[in-house]
């Protein structure tokens, strides 16, 4: 739904917040407003949703969460650049940089944000990005550099895809597959069918055995 306008610069902005989070949704387009003059929002709960709001109106700027019902964010951040590649697209999610920052600007991210930042700096980001620029922070930037050095011969788990990973990291908190298959609203079987390829992939055994890759290698807590 659209929802109100206020703010700093003299010309509205439009703003697409993806998450399906209500509170989330509301606190967003709070600081939005608070940036922007003048300030148009929408909210999508899912992939679905979004790409039916990007087909009929022009954006300036998509604030995604990764973890999403359906279709994961980042494979939603691949479909805008397809669709939109000059799109600033800023995420803002849960999960520590540790795990994703990476993964989403190689989708085409413009910036990476976690939920527990400060206000201050959500401000920054939005602008940031809004203006055509990157952003990025100063632990985020030592992630990237150490990507971009490593070499080619990657870890197991950078083998995954992204909902691949997903599930891996589900599995790694020791959430069983019909907890997965809730949380995510796919089937059981499809779940299943995920666990097979990751241990496909990966060479491991069992739900243990992620569960010991993913804590030795800090993917989990």
């Amino acid at each position: 739904m659209l929802q109100g306008t206020r703010g700093k610069e003299a010309f509205v902005k439009r703003i697409l917040i993806v998450d399906d989070h209500p509170l989330i949704c509301e606190g967003i387009e709070r600081v939005v407003k608070e940036v922007f003059e003048a300030c148009v929002t929408v909210s999508a709960s899912n992939a679905s949703e979004a790409m039916n709001a990007l087909s009929d109106q022009a954006w300036d700027l998509v604030i995604i969460d990764i973890s999403i019902p359906g279709r994961d964010g980042l494979e939603l951040l691949k479909e805008i650049r397809t669709q939109r590649p000059q799109l600033p697209v800023l995420v803002v999610t849960v999960h520590p940089e540790e795990q994703y920052l990476v993964r989403s600007f190689r989708a085409g991210a413009s910036g990476y944000l976690s939920k527990s930042a400060s206000m201050e700096l959500f401000r920054k980001a939005v602008l940031r990005v809004t203006e055509g620029a990157r952003f990025i922070t100063a632990e985020g930037a030592e992630l990237l550099a150490a990507d971009l050095s490593v070499d080619r011969a990657r870890p197991i788990h950078e083998q995954l895809s992204n909902r691949e990973f997903d599930i891996f990291l589900r599995i790694g908190r020791g959430n069983t597959v019909g907890e997965i298959a809730q949380a995510l609203r796919l089937s059981g079987k499809t779940v299943a069918t995920y666990r097979a390829r990751i241990l496909a992939k990966t060479g491991v055994r069992n739900n243990a055995d992620i569960a010991q890759y993913a804590i030795r290698n800090k993917l989990v807590d």
